[in-house]
């Protein structure tokens, strides 16, 4: 059980680690994007290309806003999957407690019982009469042998 977890846990941690790499890689180049567009003199530009870089700008804000949002949410989400994951495994502590109990008294009554005190029934004991060996498996046909019956 616990090799299943840990290897659940390594692909959870694979998984998330190459999204925040992919989200790095945006990023970085997001961010290169925005400081070659802001090195540009962009105070001469004609005034529908200032409102269309506002525009843009208002776009990647939104767009940042709601990929906060979405972590926010998830984030929630994966705390109380967590949560849940931890209380079922709480609740399961008692049968597993009971198993081991089971277990460990069942191992020491085997260790510890007295082979005197208990028989086997004799219809369980094995006889110790050896089977014929020239006994036939099925009956004799009439011309091994056996008489020949009256026909009325």
């Amino acid at each position: 059980m616990k090799q299943v977890f840990d290897q659940l846990l390594k692909f959870l941690h694979e998984g998330i680690s190459a999204i925040f790499h992919f989200v790095e890689l945006v990023w970085t180049w997001s961010v290169d994007q925005i400081s070659k567009l802001a090195a540009v003199p962009w105070q001469e530009w004609p005034l529908w290309k200032q409102f269309l870089l506002v525009l843009i700008l208002a776009a990647v804000i939104w767009a940042l806003f709601q990929v906060g949002r979405e972590l926010f949410y998830a984030g929630a989400a994966i705390l109380s999957a967590f949560a849940h994951l931890l209380g079922v495994l709480v609740r399961t502590l008692p049968h597993v407690m009971l198993a081991g109990v089971i277990a460990l008294g069942g191992a020491w009554l085997i260790n510890h019982l007295d082979n005197s005190l208990v028989h086997m029934p004799t219809w369980l004991q094995a006889s110790e009469q050896s089977p014929p060996e020239n006994r036939p498996s099925s009956p004799p046909s009439p011309q091994q042998g056996s008489p020949p019956q009256d026909q009325k």
